[in-house]
């Protein structure tokens, strides 16, 4: 299509031709809405993440070495521990068996005498048989201390034990960073591609600001929770595989004791995760719902003004607002109570853990380096369970965003160009509608067995009241929609069998709606342009002089080059309509459609717009949409339509002979009765 205003085809008859659209729902009691489909959210995100398939094993393979090394560095420790035990006890132990040495016979002499049978009886003589069992685990060197030479040794193993884990943790970072980013960008590709395939009838039907708010919001939640969870989430499930193994090989019995934990937090999170996922639904419907009012009131911001409503919008809002932060509230609040169960119930754990592992010490059934090396796989076990925890909520937030981003990405899309699809090609303009029939919902009706045909360069005006279907006609020509049985021709070709690409390349719209993008004037004529095409800078302004709007550009500071921006809006409404205008005509359409073009212009401006208007219709199949009946007295046909249905026909002259509703509409607007 050559002109971009039919981006927004809505106008002051639409609000009753077509389903509500831009207004969220009035704030008040809501239901908590239940998730339609967690886990199959949660598999499609893990999808994106899945199809970087190298980088995912890279990063799995990193996972496990770094969990590896994180795990053996405990165990190591515990040798150290053992190691600087069995030094202090050897010491002690020579100690007194020196104290009974005959003083004739040399040191090394006497403690050669002793094994550690000979060690644990002498124990037991002097009264210290509490110590045997302990003693028994130990490794008593006499006549040696603490090895500084092995703890050195085995210390620095630790060290780079801990090293190696932080750098192989660091680069799967980096690339999981890089996955991320990458799932968020194909993410965001395909929401920004599926918006240009769906029907204008999902638009109609759904705020503007709700659907902002999935594609800026929500999406904005889905890749930050994704940044945040991954990584942990792979990191901790490694770390309690890896952990539970290593603690099994230490103590089944203390293992199983500290395992506890897992299935009385999967508990607490199974009932929290089931009363707050809801609460997450609602908090990011609300979001998109308070956008939408947001949107919808600096739209209509002159409205509100000019009829003094600022108090019920405000009032609106702060009701938006305050179901936005209840809702957040709960949410977070309850999804919050996670973390501290679990880690009330991981303090448990721990404190079984070491009272039992303090017993067997003492009974010799561990050594101490086992318990401390167990002290530490515990808690371990418990961080990366109370991360998980702690990642509950940020996970069901991003799992509420994500099923309404993946709600978009499943609206069914516009229906395809058939394969055989024609392509229009030296068109001449010739438009037939063959008893078509169309309505927006299947029990209302609005166009009924239509018939028309406008020959190549003619002019059709088409009049009625607000609702009686004259912009369901263009939408129907455009193929914004198609038609429910009936066909419209160009030029003999059926379009719904011709490709809409080709279609729409030759029709250009002048709306009622002046839609102009930040960007140049010269950037904004040439959009139109079909892609590809380009066009002298003197064909430009031979099109501008025609259409009047040349002058108004070079009284401009930079004239041509001259930035239209929201925040300086240096052109009227006229000129900018005259703007729309000029760029139609630059596109060449063969089909014209103007849509009201006239309707909120000033008297002097609108004979401008009329004059550029019949520049623009020349020689070209043109369908006006006009209230203002003076400026279609020159068209050649002049339909009046009511109900869907043509109820008068005929040039401007013929209508008026016929006295009939036609007449009594143009009398009305030029003796100034209010009919």
């Amino acid at each position: 299509m050559s002109d971009t205003d039919m981006k927004n085809t809505n106008n002051a008859e639409t609000v009753t031709e077509r389903p509500k659209r831009g207004h969220g729902p009035t704030p008040g009691p809501r239901s908590v809405e239940k998730p339609k489909d967690m886990k199959g959210s949660l598999k499609r995100l893990v999808k994106y993440l899945t199809v970087y398939k190298f980088r995912m094993f890279i990063i799995t393979a990193l996972s496990v070495i770094a969990t590896i090394f994180s795990i053996v560095a405990p165990k190591l420790l515990g040798n150290v521990t053992n190691v600087i035990l069995d030094g202090i006890v050897s010491q002690q132990m020579t100690s007194e068996i020196l104290k009974a040495k005959p003083p004739k016979v040399t040191d090394a002499d006497w403690l050669a005498n002793f094994d550690k049978d000979s060690i644990l009886e002498l124990l037991n003589q002097n009264g210290m048989g509490s110590m045997t069992d302990m003693v028994k685990g130990l490794n008593i060197n006499l006549g040696h201390g603490v090895d500084f030479t092995l703890l050195l040794q085995m210390l620095g193993i630790v060290l780079g034990v801990y090293l190696l884990s932080f750098f192989l943790r660091w680069i799967m970072g980096w690339t999981l960073t890089r996955v991320v980013g990458l799932a968020s960008y194909k993410i965001r590709s395909e929401i920004e591609n599926k918006l240009y395939k769906l029907p204008l009838s999902y638009f109609d039907s759904n705020s503007r600001g709700d659907i902002m708010s999935r594609t800026t919001n929500d999406l904005d939640n889905v890749s930050n929770a994704l940044q945040q969870t991954t990584q942990e989430m792979i990191m901790s499930v490694l770390q309690i595989i890896g952990v539970t193994v290593m603690m099994f090989t230490i103590s089944p019995l203390l293992a199983a004791i500290a395992l506890l934990v897992i299935p009385l937090s999967a508990i607490v999170a199974g009932l929290v995760i089931k009363s707050t996922q809801p609460q997450f639904t609602k908090q990011w419907r609300i979001t998109g719902e308070l956008d939408g009012h947001i949107e919808e009131a600096f739209t209509g911001h002159t409205v509100i003004s000019l009829f003094k409503q600022e108090k019920p919008q405000v009032d609106t809002f702060n009701k938006f607002n305050d179901d936005l932060s209840e809702a957040t509230f709960k949410a977070q609040f309850l999804s919050g109570l996670i973390q501290p169960f679990a880690g009330f119930i991981s303090n448990l754990s721990y404190i079984l853990v070491a009272v039992v592992g303090a017993l067997r010490v003492s009974s010799g059934q561990l050594s101490l380096g086992d318990v401390q090396a167990f002290v530490q796989y515990s808690r371990q076990l418990s961080q990366p369970v109370s991360q998980v925890a702690s990642m509950v909520n940020t996970l069901q937030s991003c799992l509420a965003s994500a099923e309404r981003l993946f709600q978009i990405l499943d609206e069914p899309e516009e229906t395809p160009d058939a394969q055989d699809a024609e392509t229009l090609e030296n068109v001449r303009g010739d438009v037939k509608f063959d008893n078509v029939n169309f309505s927006y919902s299947a029990d209302t009706e609005l166009i009924q067995n239509f018939n028309l045909v406008a020959q190549a360069g003619k002019t059709v005006a088409i009049v009625g009241p607000t609702g009686a279907g004259k912009t369901t006609l263009v939408n129907l020509i455009m193929r914004f929609y198609d038609v429910d049985s009936g066909k419209i021709e160009v030029d003999g070709h059926d379009i719904q069998r011709v490709s809409r690409n080709s279609l729409r390349t030759e029709i250009g719209m002048v709306l009622q709606d002046v839609w102009l993008f930040s960007g140049t004037i010269e950037e904004n004529l040439r959009y139109g342009l079909p892609h590809g095409v380009e066009i002298s800078d003197d064909e430009l302004m031979k099109v501008t002089k025609a259409t009047n709007v040349d002058s108004a550009i070079r009284k401009l500071p930079n004239g041509y080059q001259t930035l239209i921006t929201n925040e300086n809006d240096s052109l009227s409404e006229g000129e900018k309509q005259l703007l729309t205008i000029a760029r139609a005509s630059l596109a060449n359409p063969r089909i014209l459609i103007l849509d009201e073009a006239t309707s909120s212009v000033d008297t002097r401006t609108e004979v401008l717009v009329q004059k550029a208007m019949k520049e623009l219709s020349k020689n070209r199949t043109s369908f006006v949409i006009a209230h203002r009946l003076s400026t279609i007295r020159s068209a050649d046909t002049i339909l009046l339509l009511q109900h869907g249905k043509i109820t008068e026909q005929g040039s401007h002259d013929e209508l008026i002979k016929q006295g009939g509703e036609y007449a009594k509409l143009y009398n009305a607007q030029f003796s100034g009765v209010d009919e």
